[in-house]
């Protein structure tokens, strides 16, 4: 029987739709099925990034900081203001705006390339068939495809000790949509998402935001260096930061979340009007594949794939946050044009050396490629190179200069091996030192390019001059 489209995607967030527009492109008959539901109860694209992630959350980021720069910061520039309030149902409404012009405008996307999208959820079978199970309860569909992508996305992790309820205990989602700024928030979980919410409502009037954090070390992930730096900022800010700490209990009574947990000394306990748990994401793949798929999961509910993305199934690809991998939104869509490349019969790979990673606090936080602490372990012969912002004239203009960004690079060798940054603009910065990995470029490479002037990217040219002991704008300690 002759198949009903070339591939299926199963998911529309940022690793499916791209995926699904790629084949499109590529002239391959293509539908995704999708059973997303936006606020306003109709089906969206876009998956978590576009309705209840990467988006709303940058959106408030973006409006948090405009108003604590305009409490703030500027009468530092010469801006006298009368007094300054906040309309959080405006800015809540702006929020819902941005997401659904993005979220429209997938499905305009959609329609131009011939994508066809089917609304349900859907279920892989044996041989590449697609159940899609309609919200509605009716009889699925069932459909056949050539090939399937799984890009199914993944969904906040909870703890048992803290069940939410959906309005003073919260995930990631309700952190969102908070109707009023609450005057004590907690937060469990000091990650990126943790660090993302609290910067928001702390800036929006929160007088407490407390993290407690597991680990026993800020933000692992991350040169450690750069994370120093971001600890003190942020304590600067008012987030109490607390590591090693075991949340063992939660209730709420009168209005408020009262939180047990064991510190580094002994039992604590804490009060919150709004608590928020913020302790990383699963993979959506509870449901995903019938028995009869055979589809291989490790222990931790992710799909096992090769470095291309193939499953253990003839056929069928998998991508994004469900696969090995960070949970990034600009991976998956990368994944998923992979995908799509491969099964038109081209050739494709994605450089996981080279994903840029973003914490879009203030300072914002970026990175790629090795840490400084990740080599000293390996045993890597490596010189460093560091500029602070401080020493940035157009860092200076801004009244933007906490931070600096840090090259890496091979003793041996000088090309790049990682670079690291906290400051102002960095979401943006780390690009370039993206595009110089990705072309093998070394250090020198960068030194030898020219950058305008003013501007925050000759910080990365400081850097790089830096690791040779030739930066130009700071006092260098003499080498050998």
């Amino acid at each position: 029987m002759a198949a009903d489209y070339d591939v299926i995607v199963i998911g529309a967030g940022p690793g499916g739709y791209v995926a699904a527009i790629r084949c499109a492109q590529l002239g391959l008959k293509t539908a995704c099925v999708d059973d997303w539901i936006g606020d306003d109860g109709r089906p969206a694209l876009g998956g978590t990034c576009l309705n209840v992630g990467c988006i709303p959350s940058k959106v408030l980021l973006e409006s948090s900081e405009l108003y604590a720069r305009a409490r703030q910061d500027l009468g530092r520039h010469g801006i006298r203001l009368g007094e300054v309030g906040l309309d959080l149902d405006a800015m809540m409404a702006r929020k819902r705006g941005v997401v659904g012009e993005l979220t429209r405008g997938v499905e305009q996307l959609f329609r131009a390339n011939g994508v066809d999208w089917i609304q349900g959820r859907g279920r892989l079978h044996a041989g590449r068939t697609v159940a899609v199970e309609p919200r509605d309860g009716g009889a699925a569909q069932r459909l056949q495809a050539d090939n399937v992508i799984l890009a199914p996305g993944s969904s906040p992790s909870d703890i048992a000790q803290v069940p939410l309820d959906g309005e003073r205990i919260v995930d990631s989602t309700g952190a969102l949509a908070f109707s009023a700024v609450p005057e004590r928030l907690g937060i469990i979980g000091a990650g990126v998402i943790g660090l993302e919410l609290g910067s928001v409502w702390k800036r929006l009037g929160a007088a407490e935001v407390v993290l407690l954090e597991a680990q026993d070390s800020f933000l692992p992930v991350v040169d450690e260096q750069v994370a120093a730096q971001a600890r003190r900022v942020f304590a600067q800010q008012g987030l109490d930061i607390r590591l090693q700490t075991r949340v063992t209990a939660c209730s709420t009574a009168n209005g408020d979340v009262e939180v047990h947990y064991q510190g580094q000394d002994g039992e604590y306990r804490a009060r919150f009007d709004r608590l928020i748990v913020a302790v990383g994401r699963r993979p959506n793949t509870a449901g995903l594949a019938d028995a009869d798929a055979s589809l291989l999961l490790d222990e931790w509910g992710f799909i096992h794939v090769d470095e291309q993305c193939r499953t253990n199934l003839p056929g069928v690809y998998a991508i994004g946050d469900a696969v090995r991998g960070p949970m990034l939104a600009h991976k998956g869509s990368e994944e998923g044009v992979m995908a799509a490349e491969l099964i038109a019969g081209g050739s494709a790979h994605v450089d996981y050396a080279c994903i840029p990673s973003v914490i879009y606090t203030l300072p914002e936080i970026a990175w790629v490629g090795e840490t400084e602490q990740a080599l000293r372990a390996a045993g890597r012969d490596f010189r460093s190179g560091t500029f602070p912002f401080a020493a940035s004239g157009r860092a200076r203009a801004l009244g933007d200069t906490d931070g600096f960004i840090k090259v890496l690079a091979d003793a041996a060798s000088d090309r790049i091996l990682g670079v690291h940054m906290i400051g102002p603009d960095c979401a943006e910065l780390i690009a370039q030192a993206v595009v110089a990995m990705q072309l093998g470029a070394s250090a020198e490479d960068i030194g030898l390019i020219m950058f305008a002037h003013p501007s925050l990217s000759e910080a990365f040219h400081e850097a790089a001059l830096a690791v040779h002991g030739r930066a130009l704008h700071k006092v260098e300690r003499r080498r050998d």
